[in-house]
C-alpha cells in the first residue's frame, strides 16, 4: 500500500438495472481497509445519468491501493453486471480548480437543432471552459437542457454565448453558480403583454373610439418625441368620459399569458414572493393581485368621477424609474436583497429593473431590451422562465397537484 495517495476515475457504462451500484461498491469494500484517518479507498466524487435506460456512471477516488486489484475486481463486477468498466489514473488535476468558478447555461429551442448546440459547445470551448454536465430540463412546450460550464469568466461566457443565441435562433440564460442562483426569493413582472396578453389601455381606447388617435401617440412616444409620462397623459386624455362600467369590461375580457398560472402556482410552491408592476392601472392590477394571490402590485390610478373617466391619472406616474423603485420597494419589505430578485417585462419602460434585478429576463422584447437584459425568453410562454431557473418539467407538473386557478377561470391556460 502506497503513502501518498492516487486519485482513480471508474466509469460504468451499460444498460441500467438494479444493483450495479451496489455491487460496484460492495468490491470496493472489499479493498479497502475502513480507518477513518487514513482511508485506503476514499470517494471523493461521484456523478451518474441515465438516458433512455442506457447508465453512465463516474467514480472518482483516492486510494493507496496498488491499481492491479482494484482492476481486477472491476473486471469482475463488469461482467457480474454486463456493464463496461474502465478505470484511469490521474484524472484532471484542475478539475476542482475550474468547478469553484463553475455557471448554468440554460438552452432553450423549438426545436433545439443540433447545430445550435454545435455553436454554443464551439463557442464554449473557444474560451478554454469546458462543459462538466448536461441535463434536459423539459421536452416540451419547448426543449430545455442546462449545461453546467466550469473555467469562464461571466465577464466573457455572458456577451459570447448573446452572440451565438442571436446567430443560432435559441434562448440563452447564465449565471454563475453557488447559493445566490438557488436562494431567488422574489420575482416582479410586468402586466401588459407581460402577464396578460395585449396592451389594457389599447382595449379602452377601442370601446372609446379613440384607437387611431392612441395608436398615433404611441408611434410619437417611440420616435422619442414623447417620454412615458407625456404619452400616458396625453393617451389616457383620449378616454375621457368613458363610463367607468367599461373597464370592468376590459377587467372580465383580460386573458394570461401562456403559462403564466403554472408560473405564479410554482414559484408558490418554491416560497418566492410575486409582485406585479405596471405603467397601466390600479383598477386592472388591483384584482389580478387579488385573483392570483399575489404578493404585491403597483399601479397607476385613472381617476373617475362621477362613475366616468376624467381622462386624468391621480398621483405620481409610474415609469421607468417608479417601476426600478417598486422593486427596491418590494425587496426591502421581503428583506431581500437585490442580488436574489428576478424582473420581467418587455419594454423599454422595464429595462431599469431588468438592469438591476439579480436576473432580469426580456419577455418576448424589442431588440433593445433583449440587448440590455440579462437574457431573453422569445418564445410565449410564462412559465419557461422557470427553466432558467434550473426547474425541470417534472418538477413544475409536481407542483402543479394542488391546482391554480387562472384569472380566466381555467387550471392553466
Amino acid at each position: 500500500m502506497s503513502d501518498s495517495p492516487t486519485h482513480l476515475l471508474i466509469t460504468v457504462t451499460g444498460t441500467d438495472r438494479p444493483g450495479v451500484m451496489s455491487r460496484l461498491f460492495s468490491a470496493l469494500s472489499e479493498l479497502s481497509v475502513e480507518d477513518e484517518r487514513h482511508p485506503s479507498l476514499d470517494v471523493i466524487d461521484i456523478e451518474q445519468v441515465i438516458i433512455r435506460g442506457e447508465l453512465v456512471l463516474g467514480l472518482e477516488l483516492s486510494t493507496r491501493c496498488a491499481p492491479g486489484p482494484i482492476q481486477a475486481a472491476l473486471d469482475t463486477v463488469a461482467v457480474d453486471t454486463d456493464t463496461t468498466i474502465t478505470l484511469s489514473t490521474d484524472p484532471d488535476p484542475d478539475y476542482w480548480k475550474r468547478r469553484s468558478a463553475r455557471h448554468h447555461v440554460v438552452v432553450l429551442g423549438k426545436p433545439l437543432l443540433p447545430s445550435a448546440m454545435a455553436a454554443i459547445s464551439s463557442s464554449i470551448a473557444d474560451l478554454g471552459a469546458n462543459i462538466d454536465s448536461i441535463r434536459r430540463l423539459s421536452d416540451y412546450p419547448v426543449t430545455a437542457v442546462e449545461l453546467v460550464v466550469s473555467g469562464a469568466r461571466s465577464a466573457t461566457l455572458r456577451p459570447a454565448l448573446s452572440a451565438t443565441s442571436a446567430r443560432s435562433g435559441v434562448d440563452i440564460a447564465v449565471e454563475k453558480g453557488g447559493l445566490d442562483r438557488r436562494t431567488k426569493r422574489l420575482i416582479v413582472m410586468d402586466v401588459d403583454s407581460t402577464l396578460v396578453q395585449g396592451e389594457v389601455i389599447d382595449s379602452l381606447a377601442a370601446r372609446a373610439g379613440r384607437m387611431d388617435q392612441v395608436a398615433a401617440i404611441t408611434q410619437r412616444a417611440m420616435r422619442g418625441e414623447l417620454d412615458f409620462t407625456e404619452s400616458l397623459h396625453a393617451r389616457v386624455a383620449m378616454l375621457e368620459g368613458l363610463p367607468a362600467s367599461v373597464v370592468d369590461d376590459v377587467r372580465r375580457d383580460l386573458k394570461l399569458t401562456p403559462g403564466a398560472a403554472t408560473l405564479i402556482r410554482t414559484l408558490k410552491r418554491m416560497g418566492l414572493k410575486i409582485g406585479i408592476v405596471s405603467g397601466g392601472f390600479t383598477q386592472i392590477t388591483d384584482i389580478l393581485v387579488a385573483d392570483l394571490g399575489l404578493d404585491f402590485g403597483t399601479a397607476n390610478t385613472l381617476e373617475i368621477v362621477d362613475g366616468k373617466l376624467t381622462g386624468k391619472v391621480v398621483g405620481t406616474v409610474v415609469d421607468r424609474a417608479g417601476k426600478l423603485a417598486a422593486l427596491r420597494r418590494f425587496a426591502d419589505e421581503c428583506g431581500v436583497p437585490m442580488e436574489q430578485t428576478i424582473a420581467v417585462g418587455d419594454g423599454a419602460n422595464d429595462l431599469d429593473m431588468l438592469a438591476k434585478a439579480g436576473l432580469g429576463i426580456a419577455f418576448n422584447a424589442k431588440q433593445v431590451v433583449r440587448e440590455k437584459s440579462h437574457t431573453s425568453l422569445n418564445y410565449p410562454y410564462l412559465d419557461a422562465i422557470l427553466y432558467f431557473l434550473g426547474v425541470t418539467q417534472d418538477e413544475v407538473v409536481g407542483a402543479g397537484e394542488d391546482g391554480l386557478t387562472g384569472h380566466d377561470g381555467t387550471a392553466d391556460e
